[in-house]
């Protein structure tokens, strides 16, 4: 990797700067359909589990998608893969925008999630190029709660867009706004100081197999992935999909509190991963009973909503959407885990075998809360009842009984191969 002891920060920034609007610009794109649920239910024509397979295909490709990015970044550079899912996501906004039919939708939103699942890791790669060492740990942190802003962006002002331009014309802006920002970075963007595009050399198939089975074997990596299978998937469902109706259908508000509440799940986001990285760094040997704590609020209180006579109070419902908001940062733990429990040159799919953990997960959610929708809405339609919701939304608890048991399991197998570790670099062997 090409580094020079002399860099202008301005131009290390403003690279960033740019790379950085794609990656919020791509949040944005994955959440956006998280209000305009009903509206394409009426639009398309069709059921809650067909409305459920556009996210889900959209994190399946994300899912599947994250150890190729990785050996598409190491062989042809940050900046033309950056590039590549810019142009993927406006086209895909674009054609999202005309579909009138739900096959053509669902191409569009499978070429969403394909474009998303190219911007993250090109921007963290262009950190580790552009900035010295010691300032990488905040720019990263920076890069994540300043995308996870695109989140808010697709919950008030896409609400606003819909009702105001319509279908048509609230997606066909974003996708505008996306092409500009891709030519703004085909200008600015470069892979190191001094060179436009770096390329590495490309790596066989079995050296790729053995490095994802390597990984696997460790315990540490296994803990890792099922804390972020735990942690994630209720407020990635809330996001992307299904929290607009449920707040909107299930619980009795308004668009514009619905709006609201999503909104302050990722404000939860944004607040809650300084605090949870100053813990871990505090307290590296208690990161699974952090994990384990979250998601045990996160399961209280769902359990509260779902319990109450009636409709929630809103305050209750403010509460849900900031304790699970707090899932996403926690989810994190798991990369850092895989960190410790792995060496450098398992780190990418060390890092790509967990960041699958908390979308299938939600993959697995998303289609669930359908599936249990159309069964328990009369008639069928897009005409859920509170008792439907309560149904759907608790078959969490599956997942998250599935969770808790293999993070209790693998964080005692990993604290005694992280010992045993320890013991052996101390007796020198």
């Amino acid at each position: 990797m090409t580094r020079t002891p002399e860099r202008a920060p301005s131009a290390a920034v403003l690279i960033w700067a740019v790379a950085l609007s794609l990656y919020l610009l791509a949040v944005f794109h994955r959440s956006s359909l998280a209000v305009a649920g009903l509206v394409a239910t009426e639009r398309f024509d069709i059921s809650a589990s067909q409305l459920a397979s556009f996210t889900m295909l959209q994190l399946l490709v994300y899912a599947a998608m994250q150890v190729p990015v990785g050996l598409l970044v190491d062989r042809y550079g940050p900046r033309s893969v950056l590039l590549s899912g810019a142009v993927l996501l406006a086209a895909a906004q674009t054609a999202f925008a005309f579909a009138e039919s739900y096959p053509v939708a669902l191409v569009a939103r499978f070429f969403v999630g394909m474009g998303d699942a190219m911007t993250f890791i090109c921007v963290l790669r262009l950190l580790a190029t552009w900035f010295p060492v010691r300032r990488v740990p905040l720019f990263t942190q920076l890069t994540g709660t300043i995308g996870q802003t695109g989140a808010i962006a697709a919950a008030v002002p896409m609400t606003w867009a819909l009702g105001q331009w319509g279908w048509t014309t609230a997606y066909l802006v974003t996708a505008v706004v996306g092409a500009v920002l891709t030519l703004v970075a085909l200008v600015v963007v470069a892979d190191a100081p001094g060179r436009r595009h770096t390329r590495g050399e490309l790596m066989s198939p079995a050296l790729v197999v053995a490095s994802l089975r390597a990984s696997w074997s460790h315990p540490g990596t296994r803990l890792g992935f099922w804390m972020h299978f735990s942690t994630q998937f209720s407020a990635t469902t809330l996001s992307l999909l299904w929290g607009y109706p449920f707040f909107v259908r299930g619980e009795g508000r308004s668009p514009g509190e619905a709006g609201f509440l999503l909104t302050l799940i990722v404000v939860a986001v944004i607040v809650s991963g300084p605090v949870l990285g100053w813990l871990i760094g505090l307290h590296p040997w208690h990161r699974s009973s952090m994990v384990l704590a979250v998601v045990i609020s996160i399961v209280v209180s769902w359990s509260v909503v779902l319990a109450w006579p009636g409709n929630a109070p809103f305050g209750v419902l403010v509460v849900l959407a900031l304790v699970c908001g707090v899932g996403g940062p926690a989810s994190m733990i798991g990369f850092d885990v895989g960190r410790t429990a792995n060496p450098p040159e398992r780190m990418a799919s060390s890092t790509g075998i967990i960041n699958v953990g908390g979308f299938s997960a939600s993959l697995v959610l998303v289609v669930a809360i359908g599936l249990v929708l159309d069964w328990r809405t009369p008639g069928g339609g897009s005409d859920y009842t509170p008792e439907a919701f309560r149904w759907a939304m608790s078959t969490q608890y599956v997942l998250w009984t599935l969770g808790l048991v293999q993070v209790y399991r693998y964080r005692l197998r990993a604290r005694r191969t992280f010992d045993r570790a320890a013991l052996e670099a101390g007796s020198g062997s």
